[in-house]
């Protein structure tokens, strides 16, 4: 009997999503399936360039075709809302579109965009940011660190750029190429010790130029944008300006910033930019005899998680390591370095981003989502 599309489509079940949990055929993902005999040609369009069957489709797609009569097989594999895979991928929509692209996207060369926020200072939301973004370029994902903390920019210590001006092309500011990722910091265009003291219009301003119109990002997969803490005017303007993939909240344990992570939540909420879900920074820390010490006590982010129905993406606990390599701007050390658990923890809240980003671009409409 001759191969059918029904065959080959019953045979593409057994191909999972291993973050949804569920068929390419069951999300809509298989979106053309031609026969010629023996010869099955498919398109596949998978939710982004963040995907995690991305490097594994067309092996897994042989597997599947193994138990059929066919005898050779093409893929086409595309991203939502971009092109075929080594086209391009999300920056495809750039050209011909004119500043803002076809959509009105001011970033049509950015996959997704991520804000990592916080309620209040002190927490280690630059810390997390900086290590989300060299952990997803590690990956292989093409990565963009905006240091939008324009009060207290954290980004030159992190990244071991103190005292580095950038260079500009055309008059555009050209993000530094290091640890593997793009980064810009309006901390490299002022006097280190210098306070910006700006009213909200003049900050609004600064992000706007920094973020948008004065650098030329290149084109990304990911983009994470590091916050200010608070609620103030430069997250209104992320929001404004950018289409948004999502926003990640974090908080320490104790109730203190818990109370203002949760203003954090509301206020993106209100602002319609998706909560991808909450980090617990400093969640414990290990004594020299190998007991554990809740410093700020323990589990607060995970139950304030589970309080407001969002994912919890894990914790990250104390560890001396962090604090060396963040002051001397090594951040690749917290993955390579001797500390396993370290690496383990950072590699944990990647592998947690791309999934609820996954979740969010397979199913937009929903107002939290978690892994089940």
């Amino acid at each position: 009997m001759a191969l059918t599309e029904q065959e080959v489509r019953s045979a593409l079940r057994s191909v999972k999503d291993p973050e949804l949990h569920k068929d390419i055929v069951s999300l809509g993902m298989v979106k053309k399936v031609e026969i010629d005999g023996t010869r099955v040609a498919l398109s596949i369009e998978l939710t982004g360039p963040g995907s995690p069957l991305r490097e594994s489709i067309r092996k897994e797609v042989a597997a599947a075709l193994a138990n059929t009569d066919a005898t050779e097989f093409s893929v086409e594999v595309t991203f939502r809302g971009g092109s075929p895979a080594g086209g391009g991928g999300a920056g495809a929509a750039k050209a011909g579109g004119g500043p803002t692209g076809p959509s009105g996207n001011p970033l049509p060369q950015v996959g997704a965009v991520i804000a990592v926020g916080a309620g209040k200072g002190g927490v280690g939301k630059s810390t997390v940011a900086t290590n989300l973004a060299v952990g997803l370029g590690r990956l292989g994902y093409r990565v963009g660190l905006m240091d939008g903390d324009i009060y207290g920019p954290s980004t030159p210590t992190l990244l071991g750029i103190k005292g580095q001006a950038p260079t500009a092309r055309d008059g555009k500011i050209l993000p530094f190429a290091v640890h593997g990722i793009h980064a810009v910091t309006i901390g490299a265009l002022v006097d280190a010790e210098k306070p910006l003291i700006w009213r909200g219009p003049m900050a609004h301003g600064a992000f706007k130029q920094l973020m948008l119109d004065n650098t030329e990002w290149p084109e990304l997969d990911y983009l994470i944008v590091d916050l200010p803490p608070g609620t103030g005017d430069v997250s209104l303007t992320l929001c404004q300006l950018v289409p948004l993939t999502g926003a990640v909240v974090i908080a320490t344990p104790q109730q203190v910033a818990l109370d203002d992570a949760v203003r954090a939540v509301r206020m993106f909420q209100q602002l319609n930019a998706p909560v991808l879900g909450m980090v617990e920074n400093m969640s414990y820390m290990l004594g020299a005899d190998g007991k554990r010490i809740d410093i700020f006590g323990t589990g607060g982010a995970e139950r304030e998680a589970g309080r407001l129905r969002l994912p919890f993406m894990g914790a990250l606990p104390l560890f001396p390591e962090l604090r060396i390599n963040s002051d001397l701007g090594t951040p690749h050390a917290n993955f390579d370095g001797p500390n396993r658990d370290l690496a383990a923890s950072l590699e944990m809240l990647v592998s947690s981003l791309l999934a609820q980003v996954e979740l969010r671009r397979a199913f937009p409409g929903a107002p939290s989502l978690t892994v089940t």
